[in-house]
């Protein structure tokens, strides 16, 4: 292989995995996959060197701790470690200490990923800077009720600290709410099921109001390569994970966004979300993403490798990227949930035949195919066949 240090991947169980995986394999990185199940649709690119099946990151995060510091005291030299979910990022942040000593990643600063994720936490670097964010009120609030009423109004919706376990428990990325009853009855189940939840206010605006800015911090503090992207659908739609999107120069995220990282001296890769009100034209930082996210294949395939650039980083090698400045036409899919989310555009006039057939594009940055690595792909393929057969 070209480089000494392996790269191990935290998660192969969705396509972001996958895309890590894919992008350091074809520059020369030997890559190791971390998983907990063996049944992944997508550790078995063949660009997967080694395949390590480790106890649970949550449910025994000792033994995984232990498990991941015996195998890099067996290497050489030592493996830059990534995480592909905000659950992998709170795992690394919790052992941070632990892990640093034995594996490599470019962040320095102990809890600065997890207070940028948090919504709340974040407002100490946001509010200084004056880049608006929606209003929060969590859900330990006194007189949570009352201030939602007052404060927010309705609807408004309720987030999850968490989204992965929040998704995996309501198939849902939030809870849309009408009314004071509806948000009682809410917030008790989430507290029922132990979900660590907030309320916000919902900025209103079209699916092509949502935003992401996707940036490389360097050590100085310089935005090596960004991009800014505009979904065109989501599912579930209005509030969820994009399907289909393209994309798009927004000059403006990058006035709101870098000021951000600079000023705590962020080292790395970050995407932040952002929306802009169609009633105001503000634009709102809905919240930051220190990891790896869904648009990393196209990331690539514009020219800005975010797991190329995270590897060479962290063991001390030069490293660049694009700064994409002008619409280039490129859209991205993940064809699973655009099927359900054009069906639920159109059952609710949303969105039109003639408007989907005008935004649909031939020439498509996939999810999950890819014809030098077809195996995930078509592994994916059989099994959401069997799921759909199992729920008819």
């Amino acid at each position: 292989m070209k480089y000494k240090n392996k790269a191990v991947v935290l998660g192969t169980n969705y396509y972001i995995g996958l895309s890590v995986v894919r992008n350091l394999g074809r520059s020369g990185v030997k890559v190791v996959t971390v998983d907990y199940d063996e049944n992944s649709h997508y550790g078995v690119s063949k660009y997967v060197k080694e395949r390590l099946i480790a106890p649970h990151y949550k449910n025994e995060e000792e033994k995984c701790v232990e498990f991941l510091i015996e195998y890099a005291k067996k290497q050489a030299h030592k493996p830059v470690l990534f995480p592909t979910a905000d659950l992998y990022v709170e795992f690394m942040e919790d052992n941070f200490d632990k892990l640093k000593e034995y594996y490599l990643w470019p962040n320095e600063q102990k809890g600065l990923y997890r207070s940028l994720m948090d919504k709340q936490s974040l407002l100490q670097y946001t509010e200084p800077l004056g880049i608006k964010t929606p209003e929060i009120i969590p859900m330990n609030a006194e007189n949570l009720y009352d201030r939602v009423t007052e404060e927010l109004g309705y609807p408004c919706i309720v987030k999850p600290k968490d989204s992965m376990p929040f998704v995996n428990q309501y198939r849902s990325k939030v809870f849309f709410i009408n009314s004071r009853e509806e948000l009682i009855e809410k917030i008790e189940l989430c507290k029922k099921d132990g979900q660590e939840v907030f309320v916000q206010r919902i900025v209103k605006g079209p699916e092509t109001n949502c935003y992401s800015f996707d940036v490389y911090m360097d050590k100085n503090q310089n935005p090596v390569s960004y991009m800014t992207t505009n979904k065109i659908r989501q599912w579930p739609i209005n509030f969820g994970a994009s399907t289909y999107a393209k994309q798009h120069y927004i000059p403006e995220l990058y006035d709101i966004c870098v000021p951000l990282f600079k000023s705590v001296k962020y080292r790395g890769f970050a995407e932040v979300e952002l929306k802009r009100d169609e009633r105001t034209n503000t634009i709102y930082l809905v919240e930051v993403n220190v990891r790896f996210v869904n648009f990393t294949e196209l990331q690539c395939h514009m020219g800005m490798n975010t797991p190329m650039m995270y590897f060479l980083d962290s063991i001390g090698e030069e490293y660049s990227g694009v700064k994409v400045e002008k619409d280039m036409e490129i859209y991205w899919k993940y064809k699973y949930e655009d099927i359900p989310a054009i069906r639920a555009y159109l059952k609710t006039n949303q969105m039109t035949i003639g408007q989907i057939i005008r935004d649909y594009r031939f020439s498509k940055v996939s999810s999950t195919w890819a014809w030098d690595d077809p195996k995930p792909g078509i592994q994916f393929f059989k099994w959401a066949i069997g799921h759909k057969l199992k729920k008819s």
